[in-house]
């Protein structure tokens, strides 16, 4: 996994490079999951240019957790992963990639309810899942109507994530 990201990715505030990457991946999956499984659907990826590219892919995963207590939880979650891609020497990469979750639950309690990121052994919390489409909330901001909606025209050619933001840039989602 670690080679699917240039040799100069970004770790945190302050390392750089696949050695940082490495250790900090197998000290995420270590201290996390005794297991784990992501089922991946629905990819989009738009040209900025021969280069770069932007892109989401959902992902619909499954965690074995181990809680404080040496409890051991199954815990689902859905998300969307914000892609950045840039090719070099040929080769395409991921050059950033945002993860924003919509959901994080044990397998038996079903996300209902706000605040739906719930890990064993820390404090329920919102995901970032739909802040990514501005126009998923002004769709819920407007009170049901009968009136029909205008045709609305097509996104422009490698345009269909930028006009879903409602024409803003990329996102900058802070993530737990």
């Amino acid at each position: 996994m670690v080679n699917l990201f240039p040799e100069n990715v970004r770790v945190g505030k302050d390392k750089v490079g696949r050695a940082y990457f490495k250790q900090w991946m197998d000290q995420t999956l270590r201290e996390q999951f005794t297991g784990t499984s992501h089922h991946i659907g629905n990819h989009i990826i738009e040209f900025e240019d021969p280069d770069h590219a932007v892109g989401v892919v959902y992902s619909k995963n499954e965690h074995e957790t181990p809680t404080e207590n040496g409890d051991i939880e199954w815990v689902i979650m859905q998300m969307i992963y914000w892609d950045h891609y840039e090719r070099i020497d040929g080769r395409w990469y991921f050059a950033r990639r945002l993860p924003c979750y919509w959901y994080a639950v044990d397998l038996n309690k079903p996300p209902v309810g706000d605040n739906k990121m719930r890990w064993p052994d820390r404090d329920p919390y919102e995901g970032a899942y739909h802040d990514l489409f501005p126009t998923w909330k002004a769709f819920w901001d407007k009170e049901p109507s009968d009136e029909l909606p205008s045709v609305a025209a097509p996104a422009p050619y490698e345009q269909f994530l930028k006009t879903m933001r409602g024409q803003q840039g990329n996102p900058k989602i802070r993530t737990r």
